[in-house]
């Protein structure tokens, strides 16, 4: 960029997203000043350790001055952050987030707005399942899509603050894209939300067999079961808050899920080979056609470097 998108950006929460959200605005000059705010008094020594930004002693003095706040805390934390960030922000700066639950993000932040601000709920579809502020990285973004799920106000310059925040997220290699709130928490649930359940619920099963111990679920774990505990591994704080207030949507999509998943139960049950095949068939397609829209790698292991001792 010829020219940073805000002079000066301040973010709430400072885990993985917070975090690569500094140091990508710091590495590609998306921000000029950088100020940091976390609740937890460890995160903030650790953030301040690794010179992230300016580091504040309070929400208020963060958000001051602010041209644009990013509040990265679980969706069941934005009310609270968003109630304590708006009085203290300048008039025409905006409000963003990065929560996976846009109608319940939505609800939280325009319940704060007080008329004088921008309100732009967002999403980055990026991510890993490391948390804290020594996760982050400056390119966590690039690649990725961010969806933005613009509310409607009559705050004036509502465009051009929207312009500005796609610059911001584009200047750190995202795809942006704006969507209806409703939209985006549907699609989510089956993208996202849906496996992540999966996952978190198949470990919990392996270890529960009384039949195996756990000590042969850990030595013996195939790719598949790997790639599930990964998933697994992710914030459970934030993932309680995913599935609490997007319950309806996530509660659709497990319902079809369990649906499909009974037919498959039969299929091997009955010895319908022909079922299996049909199903397993159409399923590459959905890999195939993913890959070939450059949202993951068709090399071996995923792209993975294989471990030293099979190198």
């Amino acid at each position: 960029m010829t020219e940073p998108a805000f002079s000066r950006i301040a973010i709430v929460g400072v885990g993985l997203i917070g975090s690569s959200i500094a140091r990508g605005a710091r590495e590609y000059g998306a921000a000029g000043e950088i100020a940091l705010y976390d609740a937890d008094p460890d995160v903030r020594t650790r953030a301040g350790a690794l010179g992230l930004g300016e580091i504040a002693p309070t929400l208020e003095a963060a958000v001051a001055g602010a041209d644009c706040v990013i509040l990265c805390v679980p969706v069941g934390a934005l009310g609270g952050a968003a109630a304590g960030a708006v009085p203290a922000m300048k008039d025409g700066a905006i409000l963003t987030d990065v929560g996976s639950v846009k109608g319940e993000a939505a609800r939280a932040l325009q319940a704060a707005a007080d008329g004088r601000i921008h309100v732009i709920p967002g999403h980055p579809i990026a991510g890993t399942e490391q948390s804290g502020p020594e996760a982050g990285f400056p390119t966590l973004f690039r690649g990725a899509w961010h969806i933005l799920t613009p509310v409607e106000g009559n705050v004036a310059g509502a465009d051009e603050a929207l312009a500005r925040l796609t610059a911001f997220w584009r200047a750190l290699g995202a795809k942006v894209e704006s969507m209806d709130a409703a939209r985006h928490d549907r699609v989510l649930a089956i993208t996202s939300h849906l496996p992540h359940l999966i996952a978190f619920n198949i470990v919990a099963t392996a270890f529960d067999m009384e039949t195996v111990e756990q000590g042969e679920v850990v030595k013996y774990s195939a790719g598949g079961f790997r790639d599930f505990t990964r998933i697994a591994a992710s914030d459970p704080v934030m993932w309680r808050d995913v599935f609490l207030n997007n319950r309806d949507a996530v509660l659709e999509c497990l319902g079809r899920f369990s649906e499909d998943l009974a037919a498959l139960q039969r299929a091997i049950r009955w010895g319908d080979g022909d079922t299996l095949m049909r199903e397993f068939t159409r399923a590459r397609t959905i890999r195939k056609a993913i890959i070939d829209a450059g949202q993951d790698s068709a090399s071996v292991n995923f792209g993975r470097n294989a471990p030293k001792d099979e190198a």
